[in-house]
């Protein structure tokens, strides 16, 4: 699938007075030297901010700031839960009666955000976020009570800010992201890559996602 690079900063050559450009032609081992430098440039935009697309990294590392609308997204961590873990049970906390319990072949699965708004006004958070895998099966996430300190909420994020606010438990925990809880089916982790995806609530069409590290 075809990725869209945005907001790229000026290359290097650009930014070379036109004495030292000369130079380098001039040189071939400086000539060299330049292209080398431009090929990091040029991977480091492409791996760093997405708008369209999908990215993978190497198995969901690295993962990008995804521009979605006016806000940027990024995956801090993602991976199964486990009910019976005292870290994981606090990301589990706040579930609605009808879906405290897994059913035959499911599993718990938690997917962490960041999400940055610098723009001078505040903008809707998107929701919701979904995830699939390579059969086409998509899950939305569950929706959690307020007892939930580490739960994403699909509000306003205001202006020059960022989810989750400093100082929070979310942002104070261990992955420093906001949760998106999912009820998966276990088979759907022989179905990988797990791709999240996200869309821009005021124009739905508008969206960018990216492989999960499982």
């Amino acid at each position: 699938m075809e990725k869209t690079v945005g907001r790229a900063s000026p290359s290097p050559a650009d930014r070379l007075p036109r004495r030292m450009s000369s130079r380098l032609r001039k040189s071939p081992l400086a000539a060299l030297l330049l292209i080398a430098v431009l090929a990091l440039a040029a991977c480091g935009d492409s791996h760093t901010r997405v708008t369209t697309g999908t990215y993978a990294g190497e198995s969901g590392a690295n993962a990008p700031y995804l521009d979605v609308g006016q806000l940027i997204y990024q995956v801090q961590l993602s991976r199964q839960l486990n009910p019976y873990n005292v870290e994981d049970s606090a990301y589990l906390q706040g579930l609605p009666p009808a879906e405290a319990k897994l059913g035959p072949g499911e599993e718990w699965f938690g997917v962490f955000l960041q999400v940055w708004n610098n723009k001078s006004r505040g903008f809707p958070a998107a929701n919701p976020v979904t995830i699939g895998d390579t059969q086409g099966n998509v899950y939305l996430p569950v929706a959690l009570d307020q007892t939930n300190q580490f739960a994403y909420r699909a509000g306003i994020v205001p202006a020059r800010s960022r989810v989750p606010v400093l100082d929070s438990v979310a942002a104070n925990g261990p992955t420093q992201g906001v949760l998106l809880l999912y009820k998966i089916h276990i088979v759907s982790l022989d179905n990988r890559p797990l791709t999240i995806r996200i869309a821009n609530p005021l124009r739905p069409l508008q969206s960018a996602s990216a492989e999960l590290d499982v």
